[in-house]
């Protein structure tokens, strides 16, 4: 299974990085996390777009979802997608994404074939891939992924404060992308709408993950000062970079 950061920057695309998307590779069958505002177009310097076989949305905030009309736009007048995409999202995904692009609910069904996901998902295949999620410290409904192909397995935290299911979710996996938004002893977020360095750290000590990969640092903090609090606590510890790739 590979791994490629599409766009990692939180909150907004940064100067060197669009917001949040993520590209899964397991034997020919190409998923995509998120697809935040700038990643669409990064997204095929490493994909054709009509190799992309599914789309998850972790949640509806416009960071991580609202390039999935650059996607509309794609399959609608490129004539080279090959049917409805899988898209996986919480329940209101399609009116979120319909009044996104066209500023009224609209019929997207030709572009997406959608399918509601809860906490309650079990048994979601996508190719030789299994997926588990489960609910996140976040104000809306927002879905942790936990990817396993094999005797491999990542797992994306999405958006979240301090949860206990994410830890759980992610129990020893391979590799635990991680938020890192929330400024180490700073003013920043709201409380507990986010994880500081050290609480992914922490996250990942409790889960027992072989690496951690921080994401979703926006582009106001510093990244440097996520990953030094992050490397306290858990030393297996990088920055998500635009571009990188990590076989599992």
């Amino acid at each position: 299974m590979r791994l490629t950061v599409v766009g990692c920057s939180g909150s907004m695309p940064g100067p060197g990085s669009a917001a949040s998307c993520y590209l899964v590779e397991h034997n020919g069958v190409r998923i995509v996390l998120d697809l935040g505002p700038g990643s669409a177009g990064a997204l095929q310097r490493y994909a054709a777009l009509e190799t992309i076989d599914a789309i998850l949305l972790s949640h509806l905030h416009a960071d991580h979802c609202l390039d999935a009309c650059s996607f509309v736009v794609w399959h609608r007048y490129a004539d080279r997608s090959h049917g409805p995409v899988a898209l996986y999202g919480p329940v209101g995904t399609m009116e979120r994404l319909g009044a996104a692009y066209e500023q009224s609910a609209s019929d997207l069904s030709d572009v997406f074939d959608f399918h509601p996901i809860s906490s309650d998902e079990t048994g979601l295949t996508i190719g030789d891939m299994r997926l588990s999620l489960a609910r996140t410290n976040h104000p809306v409904d927002t879905y942790a992924i936990r990817v396993e192909a094999g005797s491999t397995s990542l797992t994306y935290s999405a958006d979240t404060g301090v949860c206990p299911e994410l830890v759980r979710l992610a129990k020893g996996c391979d590799l635990l992308l991680c938020e890192a938004a929330q400024p180490e002893g700073e003013l920043g977020y709201p409380p507990g709408l986010h994880l500081t360095g050290s609480q992914a750290g922490e996250h990942a000590v409790e889960a027992g993950v072989g690496r951690l990969l921080l994401t979703h640092i926006p582009p106001w903090v510093d990244a440097d000062t996520q990953l030094t609090a992050a490397r306290t606590v858990f030393p297996a510890t990088e920055l998500a970079r635009t571009g990188a790739t990590y076989d599992l």
